[in-house]
């Protein structure tokens, strides 16, 4: 392995200070030394003069933020069959999304006895969610259970 000069060496160590990589430092010995060494040659030159290059700086990449999450209450004792609840539930309408939201296995719109419609999700580790909906929007008790009964009949039919 050849030995540079002091002269070569300042050379060399002002190349890497100014950021060039191993490949410009070779192509830089080459051309201006007529030093012709192969690439694993000039990275042991580099550790046997104590030269150390500059790292690149990468990218850092944002994870991708699932959609917000709505805790949906816990539902509340079934009533009993052929009754109809007094509040009003029942009227839900729930329907799936052609092409499911990203992050999500299935996704889609419910719209509640009061007339409020939300996007709901069920993500890859199976947590259902809602979004869409006004900032703190609780959803009429007695219609929590009938969308989870539409969700699963949902679901079911489209193979989950």
């Amino acid at each position: 392995m050849p030995q540079l000069t002091p002269d070569q060496l300042a050379s060399v160590e002002a190349w890497a200070a100014d950021g060039a990589t191993l490949n410009q430092i070779q192509d830089r010995l080459k051309t201006e030394f007529a030093l012709v060494l192969t690439y694993l040659e000039a990275r042991l030159l580099m550790a046997d003069v104590g030269v150390r290059l500059k790292d690149k700086e990468r990218p850092v990449e944002k994870p991708e933020e699932p959609p917000p999450e709505v805790v949906v209450p816990e539902s509340p004792a079934p009533e009993p069959a052929g009754e109809t609840p007094a509040d009003g539930a029942g009227t839900v309408s729930l329907s799936i999304d052609q092409i499911t939201v990203p992050g999500a296995l299935a996704s889609g719109k419910v719209t509640f006895s009061d007339g409020v419609t939300a996007s709901w999700y069920v993500d890859q580790m199976g947590r259902l969610g809602l979004g869409g909906a006004p900032q703190g929007y609780q959803p009429p008790p007695g219609d929590v259970p009938v969308f989870q009964q539409q969700l699963d009949r949902a679901l079911m039919q489209a193979g989950f």
